[in-house]
């Protein structure tokens, strides 16, 4: 009996993972988020990732429920929260491996509209997104042209009180459910960075809009990434986003922290998820005789996990806090988003090994996490670009 309870002291405990910047409202709040994400998508990923997009069903339920464009003013029909909010959704879908539904990118596509829209715009679309009758996306990259915007080949040439597009994009996020599409082109080809505008194209029925191929991707197989082309799209000139050309650049580069810290919070939860993942499946696995978490291999391989995972709460809660209070740079976004992305990708691969060779196994979560977490360090900015951003305020 005594030998048995050793054994039981040494296996390891779960983390508590305590948030700085929740209070009992939000935890009620998550409690939702929770109870949405498990009774209705959890239920449908495996055949969402079969297919490759979620379905606009989801969406417009989650609208129905709150819980998109959270922290979107109420005067333009959003919950009138803050960004702790929005952390709650992509943590709670992160921890659980749930890629398929990018409230991320809709959300960044609404603050574009909230921040730099005209007022026009602000009610024409922003009620539709939070009520998930539009899914926003933005199109920024092309086949040759990524994080340097200078190399942009779109166009939107004026004609009359008539923009018309001409170009493509591919790893468009939402690209094959989105109903509103920021367009990021060339106005004026001859200027550089200030000739690049933002325009709005909603896409059911426009004309020289086509949605191309669901891209077969390594990972986050439920989510709907598309090429999308642009033929002759005519857009009204109201239709610039913010009324002003050249203004693209400027606009793009103002929303860089949100954007980042939502891939920084997203990758901690995801490691938080992939280890309570881990924890239960050390303790249940059995080799030699005895549970997998007994090995001291196992548990100081746990035992850094959880101090790295520490360790980066406390930072990437700050940034929350930040943000929140409208403190936060973008040099100490880019960090957030670089350390977390990088750290998530080396945790889940030694989580992974914990598992053996089900780790292998698509069947198993942290199969799919380790495949999903990939892309975290190339999208939203490579991780060379954030150490790019990062030197230079040094």
């Amino acid at each position: 009996m005594q030998n048995q309870n050793l054994t039981i002291a040494r296996m390891p405990m779960p983390l508590t993972f305590t948030r700085s910047w929740t209070d009992e409202d939000l935890e009620r709040y998550r409690d939702s988020v929770a109870r949405f994400i498990e009774t209705e998508m959890l239920p449908d990923d495996e055949a969402a990732r079969r297919r490759g997009h979620v379905g606009h069903a989801i969406w417009r339920r989650a609208g129905a429920l709150g819980f998109l464009c959270a922290d979107i003013p109420e005067a333009h029909g959003g919950g009138g929260g803050d960004f702790r909010h929005e952390a709650v959704f992509y943590e709670e879908t992160a921890r659980r491996g749930l890629t398929g539904m990018a409230t991320s990118v809709h959300s960044i596509v609404a603050h574009y509209l909230l921040n730099h829209g005209t007022d026009a715009q602000k009610a024409r679309h922003l009620p539709r997104m939070a009520r998930g009758e539009l899914v926003g996306s933005i199109a920024m990259t092309e086949p040759g042209a990524g994080s340097d915007l200078q190399g942009l080949r779109t166009r939107a040439a004026r004609h009359g009180d008539h923009y018309v597009i001409d170009g493509s994009k591919s790893f468009i996020t939402n690209g094959y459910l989105a109903g509103l599409v920021l367009v990021v082109c060339k106005s004026d080809a001859t200027q550089g960075a200030r000739g690049t505008s933002i325009l709005i194209v909603e896409t059911e029925g426009c004309e020289g809009f086509r949605v191309g191929r669901l891209l077969d991707k390594i990972g986050m197989k439920a989510q709907d990434t598309s090429e999308l082309f642009f033929d002759g799209v005519r857009v009204p000139v109201d239709n610039l986003l913010g009324g002003r050309e050249g203004q693209g650049f400027y606009q793009l580069m103002g929303d860089l922290p949100y954007e980042r810290l939502i891939i920084g919070v997203a990758a901690l939860a995801g490691m938080e998820g992939a280890y309570e993942a881990t924890l239960a499946y050390v303790r249940e696995r059995q080799a030699f005789g005895q549970p997998v978490a007994n090995f001291q291999n196992t548990r100081f391989r746990l035992a850094e996990v959880a101090t790295q995972i520490s360790v980066g709460r406390a930072f990437i809660d700050r940034c929350v806090e930040q943000l929140v209070a409208g403190t936060l740079d973008t040099a100490t976004a880019s960090m957030a988003k670089l350390w977390a992305s990088e750290t998530q990708g080396r945790v889940l691969d030694e989580l992974l090994q914990l598992h053996g060779g089900y780790g292998y196994m698509n069947e198993y979560l942290i199969a799919r996490m380790y495949a999903d977490a990939r892309v975290q360090r190339i999208y939203g900015g490579t991780s060379e670009i954030m150490k790019e951003v990062i030197s230079r305020a040094l």
